[in-house]
């Protein structure tokens, strides 16, 4: 008796860890390959973000405070890198008080010379990365 009921614990626990395998596994790894196929030339972007990215490459001044802090990229929509490779920027939204929920988030080892940026306007929901065609 109490083995069955052990035996029947034991399958709905497995029923349980493969329908939450089935749910949220492919739904992080078509984010994380979202981000890498999906795009936005720089001219695409608001005037606000365009604003934002010329001043990520010149290294500042930046309108907000916590622009420039790393970004701990906790929704893992972006490839996996060490702490401190990417940093976040507000790019500004008219109307708002606030900072808005628009970010770039720049990824390399110079600050003022980002390997790649990506552009969020849905507070790190998803993200595009910036394609400059200069």
């Amino acid at each position: 008796m109490v083995f069955d009921r052990v035996t029947r614990m034991v399958q709905f626990l497995g029923s349980l860890s493969l329908l939450w395998l089935l749910l949220v596994c492919p739904v992080q790894a078509k984010a994380v390959q979202d981000v890498v196929g999906a795009t936005i030339g720089l001219l695409q972007l608001p005037n606000e973000g365009q604003e934002t990215y010329r001043l990520i490459h010149q290294g500042g001044p930046f309108p907000y405070e916590k622009d420039g802090v790393v970004f701990g990229n906790r929704e893992r929509l972006l490839s996996p890198k060490p702490r401190g490779f990417y940093h976040e920027y507000t790019v500004k939204t008219p109307g708002e008080r606030s900072r808005g929920a628009r970010r770039i988030v720049c990824g390399g080892l110079e600050v003022s010379k980002p390997q790649n940026c990506y552009y969020s306007d849905d507070h790190y929901a998803s993200f595009r990365e910036i394609v400059d065609k200069k």
